[in-house]
């Protein structure tokens, strides 16, 4: 919602606008930068250190995270940096202590299932994810900090925070290689993150409040929902196509695709850097130039997927033995989806676009409706692909259904600017 004070206040210099917004595109890049080569760090020593089969452990237990990550963002994190992102700072706080504490109470309420069912699968799986039940409260605290700090204009204090857990990694890894297990390695991943979740509660100066936890959920219920639906759409499917290509195709085929991503991590760190800013950028465009807004989103959009492009031409050109230097033995296997997994990631660049766009219009409904088919298509893609095709065929699978659900994203945002423009005209009466 725009306010009055908004509308009449006078526009920012448009040199100190362009500084304030490299700034805040800086600090969003560092972030992810910090984040994203620790994971990529992680993926690529769990899959020199244990193989294909092992490492596809390793990443169903990297996917449920992202699931679980994912609910907590829409019920915690996300509707505080909607709703108290410049916020005065006594409500700031009072905000964060109860968001952080929501993500603290999703852990914990998550982790003790999981937990439980680890413990019950055994085998190969189930010592995997039992540490990872264990760890969850830590993982999303960490990453609620992160959330917080950029509602709070502080990027900075995000980035130190990334960059503890970065730190951390360092002797939890080593610790984790000399054991020699999955189990291991989610310990270290996962013990790392608490290091950093306890660093964030020195930085903020706030203790997290799992007590308000029910309040927010009460007041934040009309975002909250609906970004979790919104959030765990996407996550799930990827979910669901990673249990189902393990089963049709066995683990070592999840364990390819996730070191096919990998490779294309430090381009993905960038696509997740900006992610943190192009939808306040777009509601600015809106607010300011509302007849720019859809070239705003298809420079966002068509930039993204060219970059997605050119990292995926690069990587072609990689010689085995630089591959295998990186993955191990996970290279043979990854390195046969990289021309699918490049195209999926540019289609992924390209809705990105449209889907800021349709954030910063406010159209939940339509920005819904495109998660859900885009989340069907990802699951069938995936599955039919892999039925047909065995690993390739999941990949070539995923890359049409991107392109299709990233189609969808841009006919909704089309009309849902058509409609504004609509309802913006004043109506012509005639006496």
């Amino acid at each position: 919602m725009t306010t009055e004070e908004e509308k009449t206040a006078p526009a920012a210099p448009a040199g100190s606008a362009k500084r304030a917004l490299v700034g805040r595109l800086s600090w969003g890049l560092a972030d992810q930068a910090a984040s994203s080569i620790s994971n990529f760090a992680v993926g690529i020593y769990v899959a020199r250190s244990l193989g294909v089969t092992a490492f596809g452990v390793f990443s169903l237990a990297w996917v449920t995270y992202g699931v679980v990550l994912n609910v907590s963002r829409g019920l915690a994190t996300d509707p505080l940096v909607v709703r108290f992102s410049g916020a005065p700072e006594t409500s700031w706080r009072g905000a964060v202590a109860r968001s952080s504490g929501t993500a603290l109470g999703v852990g914990t309420a998550i982790g003790v299932p999981c937990l439980l069912a680890g413990l019950a699968l055994g085998g190969r799986v189930g010592p995997a994810f039992a540490c990872l039940g264990v760890m969850l409260p830590g993982l999303l605290l960490q990453d609620a900090w992160r959330f917080s700090f950029f509602a709070a204009g502080a990027g900075r204090k995000a980035f130190v925070n990334d960059l503890v857990w970065g730190v951390a990694l360092v002797p939890a890894m080593v610790v984790a290689a000399h054991v020699g297990s999955v189990a291991a390695f989610v310990l270290a991943w996962g013990a790392s993150a608490a290091v950093a979740a306890g660093y964030g509660c020195l930085q903020s100066g706030i203790r997290p409040r799992m007590t308000g936890a029910r309040g927010w959920l009460r007041e934040q219920r009309d975002l909250g929902y609906r970004y979790l639906v919104e959030n765990v759409s996407l996550s799930g499917a990827s979910q669901l196509r990673a249990y189902g290509l393990g089963a049709l195709a066995g683990v070592g085929a999840v364990g390819a695709v996730r070191g096919a991503e990998l490779l294309m991590g430090p381009f993905l760190a960038v696509l997740m850097g900006l992610s943190l800013v192009t939808v306040p950028e777009a509601a600015r465009v809106l607010r300011q130039a509302p007849h720019r807004l859809g070239t705003f989103c298809l420079l966002l959009g068509g930039g993204q997927a060219a970059g997605a492009l050119l990292w995926g031409g690069a990587l072609l050109l990689l010689p085995d033995r630089l591959g295998e230097l990186v993955l191990g033995g996970v290279w043979h296997s990854a390195a046969q989806l990289i021309v699918p997994i490049t195209l999926g990631v540019a289609g992924a660049g390209l809705g990105t676009g449209a889907a800021a766009g349709l954030r910063a219009l406010g159209a939940a409904r339509r920005s819904l409706r495109c998660q859900l088919f885009a989340s069907v298509c990802y699951v069938g893609g995936g599955l039919g692909g892999a039925v047909l095709a065995g690993t390739v065929g999941s990949a070539w699978g995923v890359a049409a259904a991107t392109v299709s659900g990233s189609a969808v994203w841009w006919l909704q945002l089309r009309s849902a600017l058509r409609e504004r423009h609509h309802n913006s005209v004043p109506e012509v009466r005639t006496s």
